[in-house]
């Protein structure tokens, strides 16, 4: 009967030095990493011409690879030509009647001076005056047309803004374009982030310049080079896209990790893993 007893301490000394084993090989030691999902994010441009003409050519397609400054389409100018060559004309006439009439303005001050308004009328002083000031500004009026005219055939052609990725063409030859109307919607390849959410007790992790990685189910075992380039200071309900559960009725703070991708190999919209590392400097060129 003595022997119960002595069984069961035996027994709750097991499950002590069990229970004491596993907390001692499953604690956790200080985080060194914070793991956040998000997705993939990139800058859109939508290219409109600043005519309203026709388009009569399209030099890239979906998919291609522009540079900055780089020719992407034209409008048709056979209406413009002729009015710059108009406006042109206009101006050097201009021109002409100017300098005659600053030469009779001239004779006449000249005269003016001399005879201590004797010579000439006051009457046709002013004349001469008001007269070669109208062929100023008429000069100048034209002189602002052609440079209109001209701004309208630079215009004409439509130049990438950066480099980028021709994500959609949205109108083709013989289409009427107009600033209304995009032709090219362009993906800005560089810079790239992860937009990412963070709850607020690890807000405090997080700071920008912080070294990340940035991993994708696209290309296993690879990962991309990141930081931490923003942090919201506004909080905010958890959008529908989060990716974590326990997080979905939390107040989140919007994180963006701007990442490396040199071959162009993350799309809009991809799902991402964003290893956060909470000792580490921040990459090369990067101010924390």
């Amino acid at each position: 009967m003595k022997r119960a007893p002595l069984i069961v301490l035996i027994v709750i000394v097991i499950g002590l030095a069990a229970g004491l084993a596993w907390w001692l090989t499953h604690r956790e030691g200080p985080a060194t990493e914070l793991t956040l999902y998000g997705n993939v994010d990139l800058r859109e441009i939508d290219l409109a011409f600043n005519n309203a003409e026709r388009v009569i050519q399209e030099l890239v397609e979906e998919g291609d690879r522009v540079h900055r400054g780089q020719l992407l389409a034209r409008v048709d100018t056979s209406r413009l030509a002729p009015q710059a060559a108009q406006a042109a004309a206009n101006v050097e006439v201009d021109k002409v009647n100017y300098a005659n009439t600053k030469r009779q303005y001239d004779r006449m001050a000249t005269l003016w001076g001399s005879s201590g308004g004797r010579a000439v009328s006051r009457q046709d002083f002013d004349t001469a005056k008001a007269t070669m000031d109208s062929a100023a500004a008429h000069e100048d009026s034209d002189a602002a047309q052609l440079a209109l005219i001209r701004q309208q055939l630079s215009d004409a052609e439509l130049y990438a803004p950066a480099d980028a990725t021709v994500r959609s063409r949205v109108m083709e030859p013989g289409e009427m374009a107009s600033p209304a109307r995009a032709v090219f919607t362009l993906a800005v390849t560089d810079p790239k982030w992860v937009r990412v959410y963070v709850a607020e007790p690890d807000l405090g992790k997080v700071h920008p310049g912080m070294r990340a990685g940035v991993s994708v189910d696209a290309f296993p075992g690879r990962t991309f080079p990141a930081w931490v380039g923003f942090v919201s200071s506004v909080a905010e309900f958890t959008p529908k896209n989060i990716e974590t559960t326990d997080l979905r009725t939390s107040l989140v703070y919007e994180v963006r990790v701007f990442v490396r991708d040199p071959s162009d190999v993350l799309r809009l919209g991809m799902p991402a893993t964003v290893h956060i590392a909470l000792s580490k400097a921040p990459p090369p060129g990067v101010r924390s």
